[in-house]
């Protein structure tokens, strides 16, 4: 049974978390084509909102954040809220430690497989040199790992354990990189290429890596993003409770939230910590940077969701986040642009200056509607 001594209070049969859904669904929107589509309309109109929105959904080379590195994260923190919710799912319909070990192990495992399919066959597949030269690093991959190790962290601990890991793997991350001398570049130097996190990947991942000398979805990585899935299981750990209200759950993540920020800001300040946001690092400070706007908008979302219980168009994100995984993957398997561009062959000729957009919110809209049918049938293809 769980080991946390707070497990009576919480919800016997909890209701699902809506808001949730809608969050997970809002997060693919923009992979999936929400930013596609507004490209498309900023190359019809002047307008410096989109010009300024699209500026702001670029990763930086290196140091720094903008809105679109909390795509990643985010939908890492959700899995984090919900892998609570699962294991005590689990636990209540009888399922032992032991099988949900195997589910955990065997979700983590499955996940970096997809992730190195997702990044495509060697071109000569069929030789050794072909897989040596592929990279098998990937989002996927790190969600894979971190989800692995986070969810076998939460068996077996309470909220204060969980808390302990957090700080742990966020203060001894960061001790490592500002302390650790790396052959030709000492300690703490956090130039491209010059980390810890850089030199372990040179050493310890196969094939090759995303910008030569290193990889933003690496092994070093793994660690603070586990941290990341722990934050947003200590977050599904309290809208479980019975003995708080919806508001009182969602002050408490917005308050969260404003200390992770805050947290974040501090350690990013090169006269206070020297530890950089940064993605491709996973800084320490980017965790809880990113988990303070996790739980800002998770606290918007159950507000209105959840607890006002405003749901108008919200099944429009549910229907993409019940099938995330997939719709992720089908762009390797499915030409959505191939098939469109064949329905709208006719049309597309007449109005040239529109076909962009066109084709882009045919896209989105073909992947959408295959989520549907899916969402219907009620087949869910989870990982």
């Amino acid at each position: 049974m769980s080991s946390d001594p707070e497990s009576h209070l919480l919800v016997n049969r909890p209701e699902r978390l809506v808001s949730l859904d809608v969050l997970r669904g809002f997060d693919m929107f923009w992979i999936i084509g929400g930013k596609q589509i507004l490209v498309a309309i900023s190359v019809l109109t002047s307008a410096s909102w989109i010009d300024w929105t699209l500026a702001r959904m670029k990763h930086p080379e290196w140091h720094g954040f903008e809105p679109w590195d909390l795509i990643f994260p985010l939908f890492l923190f959700i899995a984090g809220v919900a892998t609570p919710l699962s294991i005590q799912h689990r636990r209540r319909r009888g399922d032992s430690d032991r099988k949900i070990y195997r589910h955990i192990i065997l979700r983590g495992v499955l996940l970096v497989g997809l992730g190195i399919v997702h990044n495509g066959l060697p071109t000569d597949w069929t030789t050794p040199d072909g897989w040596q030269n592929h990279r098998y690093a990937s989002v996927l991959g790190r969600i894979g790992l971190a989800y692995l190790f986070a969810a076998l962290i939460v068996m077996h601990t309470d909220l204060r354990g969980r808390l302990f890991w957090v700080v742990g793997l966020l203060v001894g991350y960061w001790v490592a990189l500002r302390f650790i001398p790396v052959p030709g570049f000492g300690a703490g130097d956090f130039a491209p290429g010059h980390t810890l996190t850089d030199y372990l990947d040179r050493l310890t991942v196969p094939g090759a890596l995303y910008k030569g000398d290193r990889d933003p979805e690496g092994l070093g990585g793994v660690i603070p993003a586990i941290a990341t899935a722990l934050l947003g299981a200590i977050t599904g750990q309290m809208l479980m409770r019975s003995d708080r209200s919806g508001i009182e759950k969602t002050l408490r993540m917005f308050l969260g939230g404003l200390i992770c920020l805050g947290l974040g800001w501090a350690w990013d300040q090169e006269s206070v910590f020297q530890f950089p946001i940064n993605k491709n690092l996973w800084s320490s400070s980017f965790v809880l940077y990113c988990a303070g706007w996790s739980l800002e908008l998770l606290a918007l979302f159950y507000l209105v969701i959840d607890v006002w219980k405003f749901r108008w168009g919200a099944t429009f994100f549910i229907v993409i986040g019940a099938n995330s995984i997939f719709i992720y993957m089908a762009p390797q398997f499915i030409d959505f642009y191939y098939t469109v561009n064949q329905i709208f062959a006719g049309p597309l000729s007449l109005i040239p200056r529109f076909r962009e957009l066109i084709v882009v919110l045919g896209v989105f809209s073909l992947k959408w509607f295959l989520l549907y049918l899916m969402y219907r049938k009620r087949i869910f293809l989870k990982v």
